[in-house]
């Protein structure tokens, strides 16, 4: 095997490797099951070298994404379902006939008018999908309700944020983003309310309700959530490090020192990226 810019070399290393008998022991046993949680993990991966603008780094995730993409595609052909060939031509169809506007004859020439298109396009998918699975005797995969679009497989912020905009097409929605602090302000108090009372199941219960509306006041000032969130995540990181590198340049530790020395050095780190900005 030599390395090429040709898919069919990733196909061919990815067919040699599922080989049983002369194949990597590890890849011939993976399932689609097994392989899935390596995915979603490629996916945040390319997310983390976008925001790092590390143009090296995303080339490189780009191809372990794509991997993934060979190995569930080649794991299909072998039960017989489909190749990759198939993946290719599927979303290939699916894009010229998403954007007539492009390819055939549409009027849909803004913004507004290519979503609205869209989402029509979608629905006529949809109503496909399930006459297609009906047709294979395969039991309905709840599309047909108006929140039955949106997978459960997602990350849990990312549905939030779905089904949020899915009710919101139907008038389900605030109209402003007040009445959501207001909420956000009560469901701190059922969070209390759950803590003073110590029960675990509760507490969880109103832990989740409270994130469903900050999910919400996010959406309505178009700060989306998963990306703010991985903001923060990464702030964290930063004034962390600092904590760090300052305990070591005083020859202390982290196990040594205490909250309140940690908290101090947090507030200077704060306080070097105000000067920054």
């Amino acid at each position: 095997m030599e390395p090429s810019r040709d898919i069919k070399g990733l196909l061919d290393i990815m067919q040699a490797l599922r080989q049983p008998e002369t194949g990597c022991p590890w890849d011939v046993v993976q399932t689609f099951e097994t392989i899935k949680p390596y995915t979603i993990e490629e996916a945040y991966e390319v997310a983390d070298a976008i925001e790092r603008g590390d143009m090296h780094d995303l080339c490189d995730e780009l191809g372990d994404l794509l991997l993934q993409v060979v190995f569930h595609a080649r794991m299909a052909e072998e039960a017989g379902e489909f190749a990759f060939g198939d993946v290719v031509e599927a979303v290939t169809r699916k894009m010229i006939r998403r954007h007539p506007h492009v390819f055939a004859r549409s009027d849909a020439d803004t913004p507004e008018t290519v979503k609205t298109q869209w989402d029509k396009i979608k629905q006529a998918e949809k109503a496909e999908r399930q006459a297609r699975r009906a047709t294979r005797g395969l039991p309905s995969d709840g599309a047909a309700s108006h929140l039955g679009s949106i997978q459960r497989s997602f990350p849990a912020l990312i549905e939030a944020l779905k089904l949020q905009e899915r009710a919101a097409k139907v008038g389900f929605d605030w109209s402003e983003p007040e009445p959501i602090l207001d909420k956000i302000e009560e469901e701190i108090g059922e969070l209390r309310q759950a803590l003073r009372e110590k029960d675990r199941a509760k507490v969880a219960d109103e832990l989740g309700d409270l994130i469903f509306a900050v999910v919400n006041i996010g959406r309505h000032v178009g700060a989306d959530p998963e990306m703010a969130l991985r903001g923060t995540n990464t702030k964290f990181r930063r004034r962390f490090a600092h904590i760090e590198h300052e305990l070591e340049a005083h020859g202390e530790t982290l196990e040594a020192a205490t909250l309140e020395r940690m908290e101090e050095l947090w507030q200077a780190a704060k306080a070097i990226e105000r000067q920054l900005a």
